[in-house]
């Protein structure tokens, strides 16, 4: 099982960014996908989430209107669309995989990370 995210970097203030996490190794149409962060000295926060086909999308209130979650099945892969960046966004993003199996217990997948840095 892999989940290699890209796509981070250093962008200024109000600035843009697009990470992807491709995923490999387990079937990734089955997985809710999401995407987390961690701030220095901080827990690993829950940014955003989508369902298995793509038709719900959950956001944290400190970034909706501003990221945007999606996913393209056909290429086991995940984005993250991050608009108007703000210094708060600094992080490093990881990507998620679950699926639980109904009282069986579920299969938790992590990346390893992607260096997000918002500063002028």
């Amino acid at each position: 099982v892999q989940l290699v995210e890209s796509g981070g970097g250093l962008v200024q203030p109000g600035g843009s960014l697009r990470l992807s996490c491709a995923a490999s190794g387990f079937t990734f149409s089955s997985y809710v996908m999401r995407w987390y962060r961690q701030a220095p000295g901080k827990g690993r926060d829950l940014v955003a989430a989508i369902t298995s086909a793509g038709g719900r999308t959950n956001y944290a209130d400190s970034v909706k209107g501003r990221f945007t979650i999606s996913r393209v099945n056909a290429k086991n892969t995940v984005y993250l669309q991050m608009n108007s960046l703000k210094p708060e966004d600094t992080a490093v993003y990881y990507c998620n995989a679950l699926r639980s199996f109904d009282g069986l217990g579920t299969n938790n997948y992590w990346g390893q990370g992607t260096q997000v840095t918002v500063s002028s």
